[in-house]
């Protein structure tokens, strides 16, 4: 391992220990006296590439980043943390590869990051909802919020 600091090849585990699922978090300690520097680095296993069938049928690669985009949008100016979006997107990808060999609909991903952001904050879950369900006017707005607003007068 490389150190990030002064690129120097010899350093040492200071501390392990199981974050995520199958993601491992090590401590590690520059072994160059001039450098000396601590990093941080995660060790995750490497799985058959999970596949995401689009709504027109193609397929694309699984990719985290157009989950956080998504999110990120949806989140804009709302109090949810960077920690809550990978969370999300960790849940999301787990239980992709719980649930599928090789290929996951995207409809899959959708409702499942649905139904996560619903908990976190419901301005971002209606907007991801408008973007994921494409509403075509308020009346969409309206039925998806009925159940939402149902809830909060209880």
């Amino acid at each position: 391992m490389f150190c990030p600091f002064c690129r120097n090849g010899e350093t040492k585990v200071i501390d392990s220990r199981q974050s995520e699922d199958f993601v491992i978090r090590r401590r590690r300690e520059c072994l160059s006296t001039a450098c000396a520097r601590r990093f941080t680095t995660y060790e995750k296993i490497e799985e058959v590439a999970l596949k995401v069938i689009k709504k027109d049928g193609n397929r694309v690669p699984f990719d985290r980043e157009r989950i956080r985009s998504g999110l990120e949008k949806a989140c804009f100016k709302r109090p949810v943390s960077a920690e809550q979006i990978e969370l999300i997107i960790n849940h999301v990808e787990a239980e992709a590869h719980r649930n599928f060999d090789r290929e996951v609909p995207s409809r899959y991903i959708g409702e499942q990051v649905f139904n996560l952001l619903k908990d976190v904050d419901q301005v971002a879950f209606v907007r991801f909802a408008s973007v994921y369900r494409e509403f075509k006017d308020v009346n969409d707005f309206v039925e998806e919020l009925e159940p939402m607003l149902r809830a909060d007068r209880r």
